[in-house]
């Protein structure tokens, strides 16, 4: 049986992308129960709950994950475009298609040149992996839907919510996977806003047969002809190991994307400071610290910031 976990990040901030990563296992009866139950032993220290392990620049233990996933999948990526690639749902021609010209492609696009983790940590989470082997669960991929802020005004302007593009990115994914899998899955997301009902949500899921099998504020399950059972879980990041890896490496994808947008701009301004992109007073300042040069390099803002909400689009979803 192969077993899904998906989780975004990135959805309310002002800056950098959104994220909806997946990570795919394939497990036996003993690894599905393991799934659920928390780390053993030092293990708990590398994974779990991504808000409690990582946090903005220091995100070396994301990026291990992301490193480490890979490389047990014979992929091992030696800079940090490379690995982005390797994760990136779509390839680099769609992932760039937004971009007005090639000032835009460097603003978010410009990589690192180097990876910030240990090897010694990679290592580390690689033995974990051959571990939870062990246990009945094989990691079988890692991939990631990354979504500019232009993509995500675009929407907006056309009355779709930042909810439902992470729910339609969380279906793309559901739907890769039961394309190179070949048999029906089983997965666990995180909770989408204050959804509840999901299938009255979907977009590239829409039409497909379904029967319910809970809907509540703690978790949302559903069995989608074809597909497999799907459920939505509040802070899944904390109680199914797939979710907490996919949030880590989502969490390396959006502050490596981040990252690169505050080179770019430290490139032209060397007063300029790092900045997470979330609604803070350092983010407040790197905006504002940008203005003029974003000016001069005639930087589309909806390409930079994301707009704020004029309608109902980007209401939180009802109960």
């Amino acid at each position: 049986m192969f077993a899904l976990g998906i989780d975004e990040n990135g959805l309310g901030p002002r800056l950098g992308p959104l994220v909806v990563t997946a990570v795919a296992a394939e497990v036996d009866e003993k690894g599905a129960l393991a799934l659920t139950k928390k780390p053993k032993g030092r293990l708990r220290e590398r994974l779990g709950d991504s808000k409690d392990l990582v946090a903005f620049g220091r995100a070396g233990l994301a990026e291990a994950w992301a490193r480490a996933i890979p490389s047990t999948l014979g992929r091992a990526c030696t800079s940090p475009a490379e690995l982005l690639e390797t994760i990136a749902l779509d390839d680099k021609s769609t992932l760039l298609a937004p971009c007005p010209n090639r000032t835009h492609v460097a603003q978010c696009w410009t990589h690192a040149s180097h990876f910030g983790a240990e090897k010694a940590l990679v290592n580390l989470l690689t033995k974990d992996l051959a571990r939870l082997e062990k246990r009945g669960i094989r990691i079988a991929s890692v991939k990631s839907v990354i979504v500019c802020n232009s993509a995500l005004n675009q929407a907006a302007s056309k009355g779709t919510s930042r909810f439902r593009v992470d729910l339609s990115a969380m279906e793309r994914l559901l739907l890769s996977a039961r394309a190179e899998f070949g048999e029906e899955i089983d997965a666990v997301c995180g909770k989408v806003g204050g959804f509840d009902r999901y299938p009255p949500q979907f977009s590239h899921l829409s039409g497909y047969l379904y029967s319910t099998l809970e809907e509540g504020r703690a978790a949302s399950r559903y069995r989608i002809a074809g597909l497999g059972r799907v459920s939505w879980v509040r802070d899944a990041d904390a109680s199914h190991l797939l979710v907490s890896m996919a949030s880590l490496v989502g969490k390396w994808v959006r502050e490596a994307l981040m990252g690169n947008i505050v080179r770019f701009y430290q490139a032209h301004e060397s007063d300029v400071a790092p900045a997470s992109g979330y609604h803070d007073p350092v983010t407040t300042r790197f905006i504002e610290s940008t203005e003029a040069t974003r000016k001069r390099l005639a930087i589309v803002s909806s390409c930079f910031e994301r707009e704020k909400a004029t309608s109902s689009a980007e209401q939180e979803p009802p109960p």
